[in-house]
Parts: structure tokens; C-alpha cells; sequence
């Protein structure tokens, strides 16, 4: 029997079927000592955004009973894998399933804001009728810029070719061969010419925001902005500006610097669509999620 711990959550019919296979499944949530405490006595620890297993942590929980690190979704960027590896941890995500659920939120948002979705569903139940200052875009013949070209962003590409619009990417590995009905760009490139622009990519704590001032001074005027990656790849004070200036247009934000986020100049600018980081928050994704934890789980395991 192994212990299992789900400290942020687990989809039911993931939790069932594992203990269907005899396994013991925690779904409470712990903080500071209480998790320390737990993870000592836990076989595997899976998580999803909330919770963090950093360096100090990790150092605590070596030499227990903890053999595998589980981040339920496609990033890893909240735990610090490669020193949880070099201390004996196995450090796996679920990479595949989430992929199409949140490549349909960041349309979602390109939708919202190029047709004011998001501010008209406000001001019409303030009693407005503000129908003449709503003269919206077409996403149709525009330009999507995607910054990281992974499962997700291939998700929004063909979604968004779809729709009529063209697709260019950038990367930092490249022009992939595996993405031939996309153009790549150069980061540079990209911001001159798109329309709406995408990201797709981990935050990188030594290099900063991707996004800031000096990329958006490059950026067409009224372009659009879409973030369901990560909080931090782009500048929230610098995009506060952009959006002010009309550099920006509209900004489709789920993820935040700090979450949950204070930001309110942001989060309640007229021209930002927001969402709290709910892009892998469907049903289907969850499941998908589970199932993918499962099989992770007994590949490890050999159960």
C-alpha cells in the first residue's frame, strides 16, 4: 500500500481509483510544519499550484519515506526540481492533460476582449447601454505572435488557424520541425508584427519578465496581450502602463505575480479580462490530469 498525499486537490475518480488499488489517499491540505510532518510519512506528494516544495523544504523531508514529487499539470516551476533530483526525489508532471483546456481560455480571453465581453457583461448590469463605444475587432486575418512553442501553444495555434488567423512563434529552441504549418520568428519580429500576442513559457526567476517596457515600446499600437502561463513573464506595472498609454489594447490575464493577486489597478482596468488561474480548471482536464497521475504513480511503483 502506498500513501499518497494530494495536497491541493484530486479529481474523485482519480482519488477512487486509487484506492480501488489498495492506496491510501490524503486529500487534505498542509502548510509549514504540518506538510513537513506529512510528507515524512507519505510515499508520494502530488500538487498543483498552491503548494511549493522549495529548497528548505525539500532538505527537511530527505531521507524519509517521500520517493516521488508529482506536479498535477504541465509546468514544474513550483518545485525545485533539480535539487528535489540531486537529493534522491523523483520529480514527474502530467504534461498531456491540460494542454487543450487551457489553449481554449486563452481564446476565450482573445474573444472577450476583442468583442469587450468582459467590461460590457459589467456596465450592461450597472444599467448601461453602452452599445456605440463596443465597436469591436475580428480575430479573423489577424496576426497571433505565440512566445514558446509547446503542447499548449500548438493547442491555440491550430485553434486560432482555425479562426482565419495567421500563426507565427517564437522559441528558444528554434524553428521546430514538427510545427510546419506555423512561422517562426524571432522574439523581436514577433512583437513588431502581431496582433495579439500569446506566452507560453515558464518564468524564469534570474531573467525576469519576458514582457516589459522595452518589448512593449516595440509592440504595434493596440495590440492585445494573453497570459495563462505564468505569473512574472510579464511585467504587471509595465503592462499597467501599456494598457494606460493605449499601447495595449486589452490584456487576457490568469496568472499573476503574487497570487492570489492584489493588483487591483490591474485586475479592475476596463481593457484586462481577468481569470484566477483556472486554465486547467475544467472537468475534463481534471480527469484527464488524474488519470495521467495514475499511471505515473504505478510506472514508478511497479504497482
Amino acid at each position: 500500500m502506498l500513501k499518497i498525499l494530494a495536497n491541493d486537490g484530486m479529481d474523485k475518480s482519480a482519488v477512487d481509483a486509487l484506492i480501488s488499488l489498495g492506496h491510501q489517499v490524503d486529500t487534505a491540505h498542509y502548510d509549514g510544519e504540518a506538510l513537513i510532518e506529512q510528507l515524512k510519512d507519505t510515499d508520494v506528494v502530488v500538487i498543483r499550484s498552491a503548494t511549493k516544495l522549495r529548497k528548505d523544504l525539500i532538505d527537511q523531508v530527505k531521507g524519509s519515506r517521500l520517493k516521488l514529487m508529482i506536479r498535477a499539470g504541465v509546468g514544474i516551476d513550483n518545485i525545485d526540481h533539480v535539487y528535489a533530483t540531486e537529493n534522491g526525489f523523483t520529480v514527474k508532471n502530467t504534461p498531456n492533460s491540460s494542454s487543450a483546456a487551457v489553449a481554449e481560455l486563452a481564446i476565450g480571453h482573445m474573444f472577450s476582449l476583442a468583442r469587450f465581453i468582459h467590461i460590457a457583461n459589467v456596465t450592461m448590469r450597472n444599467g448601461e447601454w453602452n452599445k456605440s463605444k463596443y465597436a469591436g475587432v475580428e480575430l479573423n486575418g489577424k496576426t497571433l505572435g505565440l512566445i514558446g512553442m509547446g503542447r499548449i501553444s500548438n493547442e491555440v495555434a491550430v485553434r486560432a488557424k482555425a479562426l482565419g488567423m495567421k500563426v507565427v512563434y517564437t522559441n528558444r529552441r528554434g524553428k521546430l520541425e514538427e510545427y510546419p504549418d506555423f512561422e517562426y520568428k524571432t522574439l523581436d519580429e514577433l512583437l513588431k508584427i502581431s496582433d495579439f500576442i500569446s506566452l507560453h513559457i515558464p518564468f524564469d526567476k534570474k531573467a525576469g519578465a519576458t514582457l516589459k517596457k522595452e518589448q512593449f515600446d516595440m509592440m504595434k499600437d493596440g495590440v492585445y496581450i494573453i497570459n495563462t502561463a505564468r505569473g512574472g513573464v510579464v511585467c504587471e506595472n509595465d503592462l499597467l502602463d501599456a494598457l494606460n498609454s493605449g499601447k495595449v489594447a486589452g490584456a487576457g490575464i490568469d496568472v499573476f505575480e503574487e497570487e492570489p493577486t492584489k493588483n487591483t489597478a490591474l485586475i479592475n482596468h476596463p481593457r484586462v479580462s481577468c481569470t484566477p488561474h483556472i486554465g486547467a480548471s475544467t472537468g475534463e482536464a481534471q480527469e484527464r490530469i488524474g488519470e495521467e497521475t495514475i499511471a505515473v504513480i504505478r510506472a514508478h511503483f511497479n504497482v
